[in-house]
């Protein structure tokens, strides 16, 4: 008995929802719109801002320490030195490059200009370095000014300036994406309220009598929670399907015509965000409602 009073009043409330959706029609195909275009901005975001970071982390990790040694430094001073580097926890990498070694690669990075270094493997003006990459870019700094003390060391390059600017520009992106998803994310918030608002509107005797005839707050909510998660889900299944088959069609055509951007391809990345999407306009469109069958029901 109690189970079957249980089943009624659970198709009770998906009955009134659907029913409401269906007899604002216009309203309800406006608020689809509304979180359709509120999560599709947001995805869109939330891709810029995925790219943005894997982008910047790229940028990050190629970021690297070259120690330039001074001429009369030992080999057994060198491996020292190396061991101790190595020692550092903040260092994840460090490769040896020898003064022919970095002749090598000069020649190579000339091209069919090389000739005109030649004469140089005599008398190599080159210094014996040392490469050392980092964990976070933001290590780089201070480890380059550790480095410029060591006895063995006559200069320390790293992009001075630029690693600098490069972490700024990192942490303007990371907030200013967090900024936008979450201004986003409140403005669908409240345009579901003002059509869950309306549709409470016009059921306002409804309510009243219900309330009346003593029904609970929860009686009376739970239909409309119902409408608010149909409308959201709607609208985020709508801009789900733009966002992930758009996203793949333009990276798809970014990285034919500009194969070096390191774009975020891998779908099981993507999959989840579309999958926060979902879940995103489902909480959305019940905190419309709630928000909205506040005010009636403390009248």
């Amino acid at each position: 008995m109690l189970t079957a009073m249980r089943i009624k009043t659970i198709s009770y409330y998906f009955r009134e929802a659907f029913q409401s959706v269906v007899r604002n029609s216009w309203i309800s195909i406006a608020s689809i719109g509304v979180v359709a275009v509120s999560l599709l901005i947001l995805g869109s975001s939330m891709l810029l801002v995925m790219n943005a970071n894997n982008i910047a982390a790229n940028l990050e990790s190629s970021v690297e320490i070259s120690v330039f040694l001074k001429d009369q430094t030992t080999p057994d001073q060198i491996k020292d030195l190396e061991n101790k580097i190595r020692a550092m926890p903040e260092v994840t990498q460090v490769v040896f490059i020898s003064k022919q070694q970095a002749l090598e690669e000069m020649k190579e990075s000339f091209g069919d200009k090389k000739d005109i270094l030649s004469g140089l493997e005599e008398k190599n003006p080159l210094p014996d370095t040392l490469r050392i990459k980092t964990i976070t870019a933001g290590q780089v700094a201070p480890l380059a000014g550790e480095f410029e003390s060591f006895a063995q060391v006559d200069q320390v390059r790293y992009g001075q300036g630029v690693v600098e600017k490069l972490l700024a520009m990192s942490k303007w992106v990371r907030a200013a994406g967090l900024a936008t998803m979450i201004l986003l994310g409140i403005a669908a918030v409240f345009l579901i309220a003002t059509t869950i608002r309306l549709s409470v509107y016009a059921r306002r005797k409804e309510i009243g009598i219900m309330k009346f005839l003593g029904a609970t707050d929860w009686f009376v909510r739970f239909p409309f929670i119902l409408e608010g998660m149909v409308l959201g889900l709607a609208g985020s299944l709508i801009a789900v399907l733009v966002v992930y088959f758009g996203y793949l069609s333009l990276i798809g055509n970014i990285q034919l015509s500009l194969p070096f951007m390191q774009l975020v391809t891998d779908r099981d990345l993507i999959k989840p965000l579309m999958g926060g999407l979902i879940g995103l306009g489902l909480i959305i469109g019940a905190t419309g409602s709630l928000i909205s069958m506040r005010r009636f029901l403390r009248a």
